[in-house]
């Protein structure tokens, strides 16, 4: 028992200001540090019993108000110190440890409290053309679903559970031990049936007393428009069942995209490589090209230099959250012939007699030309 030379504000470590919850949560910490059961030191009983005395005296506002004035000795008129067999702590010490003191403090939570069920998850593969325009898409997979056979009860059909007799249908048992601050309750999941208050004497065959059977599920999606490798689709409530009338489960789908044969993605717009040969590079053309939509045409000015990029406005990818397209992006490549015929061949040596064999430098690269037009 603490003497009335001792602080109780100094023992628990806080000022002589400090509010209820900072009380409590400086008596947290310290009981969580020097509890018998966990604290091993000689000492550590007689700190314990310390601690839950200035915080026994300091918790009750009125105690508290005649240790302020008078110090512990004040505490006299009311009675002396705390008896720890009369000091409820079990809705600290309870949630600390999973005990509670006497035979009245509150359980934990109910063992047949109603509980979500498990998210499941999975992939699906898309085309190219899929993710951008969105699709109907038909998903298997499995879970557990209420036993046809029982439903749901996890007993053979003409029988049912019966409440156990070993926890009385709570699902927990409780033990009780005598310690220096009373009776000790502590509370653990029943051996008897593992926590769901009941006991099934002749189990379903086909769930083996489950209540549940795992069965393949098929399930159709509708993927938005504009999705992305890597999106993830939510199908609410499509997971694992819940427990006790608990909700079910989600199930996230992730989108794997598959690549395509010329177009590639950058964010919302579509990139396409077009090889063009030199004479319609210089000359200027008309030509036909592919885009998501279909084909298009696209004109091809004379004088055209490789790297230039044309920019088709509203043929890239839908706008996922929100309105409008992205656009298509063709770069521009001039294939160089490695094999002439005798005709080109000539007509090449005319051509570059008269062009000279001048050479400039080019102040940007490909690189940085592409990089300025798509934005880094």
């Amino acid at each position: 028992m603490a003497t009335a030379k001792k602080d109780f504000y100094e023992i628990l470590g806080v000022g002589r200001n400090a509010t209820p919850d900072e009380l409590k949560s400086a008596f947290r910490k310290l009981a969580r540090e020097y509890h018998p059961d966990v604290n091993k030191s000689p000492d550590a009983e007689e700190k314990f019993k310390e601690i839950n005395e200035a915080y026994a005296v300091l918790s009750d506002s009125d105690k508290r108000q005649v240790y302020d004035r008078y110090g512990a000795e004040g505490l006299n008129g009311m009675g002396g110190m705390p008896d720890f067999n009369t000091i409820d702590f079990s809705d600290i010490l309870g949630d600390l440890f999973g005990f509670g003191f006497g035979g009245g403090g509150s359980s934990r939570r109910s063992r047949n409290a109603p509980r979500r069920g498990a998210d499941l998850s999975m992939t699906l593969n898309l085309t190219f053309e899929e993710a951008i325009f969105g699709a109907e898409k038909e998903v298997q997979f499995s879970r557990d679903e209420t036993c046809t056979t029982c439903h749901g009860s996890g007993a053979e059909p003409g029988t049912s559970p019966s409440r156990c007799s070993t926890c009385n249908g709570a699902g927990e048992v409780r033990s009780v031990r005598q310690t220096f601050l009373g009776s000790m309750v502590q509370v653990t999941t029943c051996p008897t049936c593992n926590g769901t208050g009941q006991v099934i004497a002749s189990p379903c065959k086909t769930c083996r007393g489950r209540g549940v059977e795992h069965r393949s599920v098929k399930k159709t999606v509708s993927v938005p428009g504009g999705v992305d490798n890597g999106t993830q689709v939510r199908l609410a409530g499509e997971g694992q069942p819940g427990a006790n009338g608990g909700p079910n489960g989600n199930l996230y789908i992730e989108l794997r995209v598959k690549e395509h044969k010329f177009f590639k993605r950058r964010k919302d717009d579509v990139v396409l490589d077009l090889n063009i040969n030199m004479a319609q590079a210089v000359l200027g053309a008309d030509v036909e090209i592919p885009t998501v939509d279909g084909q298009t045409k696209l004109n091809i000015p004379a004088g055209t230099q490789p790297g230039k990029i044309f920019n088709i406005k509203g043929k890239g990818v839908p706008h996922l959250r929100g309105t409008g397209r992205g656009d298509q992006l063709v770069v521009v490549n001039v294939e160089i012939p490695t094999r002439l015929t005798a005709e080109q061949r000539k007509l090449m040596e005319e051509l570059a007699h008269t062009m000279g064999n001048e050479v400039k430098p080019q102040e940007k690269s490909f690189m940085d030309l592409f990089r300025d037009v798509l934005g880094g």
